[in-house]
């Protein structure tokens, strides 16, 4: 398995650390005017999804870890497991525990194409794409001359989530909702 040197660390890269596989987050090069140089990296534990800080010397190597980004569609839950499936042809299909799954189970609509991240052929993280047009299934009514400054109220998706949404949107719409925040981004 190849290494990285701390000259080669970048946000991004995937790493072995401590026996899990981690994800670079942040990377600053730090040169003191007094002593060795070293690297203050931010991480991603990608088993348990904990985020810590860690210095390493400069010189200092990690291992490659052994992951792969595969591009998967949704297909369906029966209440246990999550099942996603290979675009590529093959149409192979990987089950999703709930652990594996996290917030993002809030995100899950069919046939939609994620980012599922395999850890020796086991499914370790499901990423949402960015912007996912859903339904509003359930909202209080706007009134109108609520507010002056265009207010919000929750709103309930069809698939699970609670967005902040403006008074003038009704059930039955369909809207874009950014799913890295959670946040309304307009109608689809």
């Amino acid at each position: 398995m190849a290494n990285y040197s701390t000259n080669e660390f970048k946000a991004g890269l995937k790493v072995m650390l401590d026996g899990d596989p981690c994800a670079i987050l942040e990377n600053d090069y730090v040169k003191p005017g007094k002593g060795q140089a070293f690297n203050r990296v931010k991480l991603r534990n990608l088993m348990t999804g904990r985020v810590w800080e860690r210095t390493f010397k400069s010189g200092e190597s990690l291992e490659a870890a052994d992951v792969l980004e595969l591009d998967m569609e949704y297909l369906y839950t029966d209440g246990e497991m999550w099942y996603f499936m290979l675009n590529d042809g093959s149409f192979e299909q990987y089950p999703v525990e709930k652990k594996a799954l996290g917030e993002t189970e809030k995100w899950l609509k069919e046939q939609v194409v994620y980012t599922v991240t395999l850890w020796n052929d086991n499914v370790i993280n499901v990423t949402p794409p960015n912007f996912l047009d859903l339904e509003v299934v359930q909202t209080d009514p706007g009134l109108k001359g609520d507010t002056a400054q265009g207010g919000s109220k929750p709103a309930t998706l069809s698939s699970g989530a609670v967005a902040r949404v403006p008074l003038f949107i009704n059930e039955g719409e369909v809207l874009k909702i950014d799913t890295r925040t959670g946040e309304y981004v307009g109608r689809a």
